[in-house]
């Protein structure tokens, strides 16, 4: 039977079709696609380890080639004082030798620890009581890499130096001047590395102390890099600037003579 309006029309017809079934997603369809996802995650991770892996061993490869071509040098260039960097075996013996032999006007050993005397330090090196009283400063602020950098760069600063001779380790140097440098980009740095190990073989690579120095410096100089490229701001790594601290900021560099007593 029709149905007729009011008005002699007839009204459209409803659709009575029955509504399409949208297919159920199974336990075992919904298990495939999660374990697709898991696979194409676990994927990624692998890829991503696999690619840090190889720029971190190509890293390293290049920083230790880097490392093994620093050589002291046979002469050195006019300078206007020596900073050794403490941290590493022989870097004061090196430092006081250049200085008997006449390179620098004065001489900064930063990074001392607090409760090393000046006379403890002239004991372990050949440097006479005259050349330490009247021209050698220890540092007892610095505490770190970053702590030496702002220590040496504020003690040129007070003695109006442009040419600085760094002393320090050939595995320390380039975490050193990157620091340096970020600390002071005026004073010209020139350095002189105290060797560890005969990097330029490959005896060394059998070596694990040599192994575990080397590995551990390069991350350590990585880390600077980035925070470096980043424009990241750290701490001072001075004892002054810690909150607390004992010693006062005049007290962070003093003379040896002083430092003597």
């Amino acid at each position: 039977m029709v149905e007729v309006s009011t008005n002699g029309t007839t009204p459209p017809a409803h659709d009575t079709a029955p509504p399409r079934d949208h297919p159920q997603e199974t336990p075992v369809r919904a298990r495939g696609r999660a374990d697709k996802w898991a696979r194409r995650f676990v994927s990624l991770i692998l890829f991503v380890f696999a690619a840090v892996s190889v720029l971190s061993i190509g890293g390293f490869l290049q920083f230790a080639d880097q490392v093994a071509a620093l050589q002291p040098p046979e002469q050195i260039e006019t300078t206007d004082a020596i900073v050794v960097l403490t941290g590493g075996s022989q870097r004061i013996d090196h430092g006081v030798s250049l200085f008997n032999e006449g390179v620098g006007k004065r001489m900064l050993i930063s990074g001392v620890n607090p409760r090393t005397s000046g006379a403890t330090l002239k004991s372990m090196t050949a440097g006479s009581d005259e050349l330490f009283d009247c021209c050698v400063d220890i540092g007892y602020d610095a505490i770190d890499t970053i702590g030496n950098a702002n220590e040496t760069a504020r003690w040129i600063a007070a003695h109006g130096f442009s040419r600085v001779l760094i002393v320090t380790s050939n595995y320390h140097v380039p975490r050193s001047l990157l620091e340096l440098r970020r600390a002071d980009p005026v004073t010209a740095f020139d350095v002189y590395p105290v060797t560890l190990a005969d990097l330029r073989g490959e005896d060394w690579l059998l070596k694990p102390e040599v192994m575990r120095v080397m590995i551990g410096e390069y991350a350590k100089y990585a880390w600077a890099w980035v925070r470096a490229t980043a424009g990241t701001k750290t701490a001072t790594g001075l004892r002054t600037d810690q909150a607390g601290a004992d010693l006062s900021e005049e007290d962070g560099i003093v003379s040896a003579g002083a430092a003597a007593h």
